[in-house]
């Protein structure tokens, strides 16, 4: 298969450009929060206490920018800013949702307790 460029990186294969999209730690996590419903920045925020503000934003920027999730800001005092889901994040979610039936099924081989 052919390299391509995207960005200005250099990528082998649609595994890895698709992982540089979705993959990382937290991601996955925030696509599937938004699967079923529109979210505040401090609402997902209480469903991920061990992601900083910082990482956060810049996730959550990097997600809108790529066409995964939709920001929709509120002309109001204080702001209101709320995150849903869009075409592309929803197919992500098919993925998310497939890695992590999959990573269930090996944590029960290894003996992981997800608790």
């Amino acid at each position: 298969m052919p390299e391509f460029y995207y960005r200005k990186k250099l990528y082998y294969n649609p595994v890895e450009f698709a992982m540089d999209r979705i993959g990382g730690t937290w991601k996955m996590p925030i696509l599937w929060r938004l699967k079923d419903r529109v979210m505040r920045y401090g609402e997902l925020k209480k469903t991920m206490p061990r992601i900083s503000d910082k990482m956060l934003t810049s996730q959550l920027k990097e997600l809108e920018e790529e066409g995964f999730i939709k920001r929709k800001v509120y002309p109001v005092v204080p702001p209101k800013v709320e995150y849903s889901i869009t075409r592309r994040g929803r197919k992500a979610v098919r993925i998310v949702n497939t890695i992590r039936e999959y990573g269930m099924e090996l944590m029960k081989e290894f003996g992981v307790s997800s608790g």
